[in-house]
Order: structure tokens, then sequence, then C-alpha cells
């Protein structure tokens, strides 16, 4: 699962919630450039009520959050760190779940999908990483 956009694998994600760790990159990203906090501050995984919580829904409050403070984002870059399955087929509409999660033209989001060359947990198939990148403007 990432960014709510379910991806053929044959192993799944192991989480506190349903585990998109591209959703909660995004998340922390948006707090993060806001100063409003990170998202196991906001949802922790000590709170039974975050238990198997959809991750987009945790960011689309997060989103609420930061326009709430005044901020608008400007734009979103996201790298997806797995060895399988290959993002490439399936960027596009990665990108359309966020942009609409985040109000943006489609153009002003990208998400990158890198190997690890068999190095560490992602690149033994063991884990995925996600990292992102915004840019936000307060109004």
């Amino acid at each position: 699962m990432l960014a709510g956009i379910e991806l053929p694998s044959k192993v799944g994600e192991d989480g506190h919630s349903d585990g998109d760790v591209l959703a909660h990159a995004v998340c922390d990203a948006l707090l993060g450039a806001s100063a409003l906090g990170d998202i196991g501050e906001l949802f922790p995984p000590s709170d039974t009520a975050y238990k198997d919580a959809d991750s987009m829904a945790l960011l689309r409050d997060a989103f609420s959050r930061v326009k709430q403070s005044g901020w608008k984002v400007i734009n979103l870059d996201c790298i997806v760190i797995c060895e399988s399955p290959k993002i490439l087929p399936y960027r596009n509409v990665i990108r359309k779940s966020l942009a609409e999660t985040l109000e943006l033209p489609l153009g002003c989001v990208f998400v990158k999908g890198k190997t690890a060359e068999g190095i560490g947990s992602a690149g033994k198939s063991k884990a995925v990483e996600a990292y992102a990148t915004c840019l936000l403007e307060n109004v």
C-alpha cells in the first residue's frame, strides 16, 4: 500500500496502522515543514485508536491541520525504496492519489522508485522505505 494504492506483492505491510510508509512520510514532511510535530506525536502507536488506521485518513487529518495553521502546499517530492514491486508502472496513480489528497495539480507532485541494490532491509525485500520533501508557503 503506497499513498492508498494497493500494489501487487507477495508480502504486505507490518505496522501499527495500515503500514502505508509513503502516506506516513508525506505526513511527516507536512507536519515538520509547518512545525506542527510528527506523525508519531499526533497519531501515537501507543494509542489503540490508530491500530489498523487508514494512513490516507491520517494524511488528510495532518493536511487539514497544516492548512488550518495558515500553510499552503506548493509541491511534494517523494522517494520510495524497495526491490519489489517496481514503482514506475504505478507512479502516476500514486501521484494522482497524493495530488488529490493535498489539493495540488498533478504537476506539483512527483514520486520516484529506487532500489537498495541488495543492501540493508529494503535491499533484502524485508522493508520498504519512503522519504518526502515538501515546500510550504505561509498564506
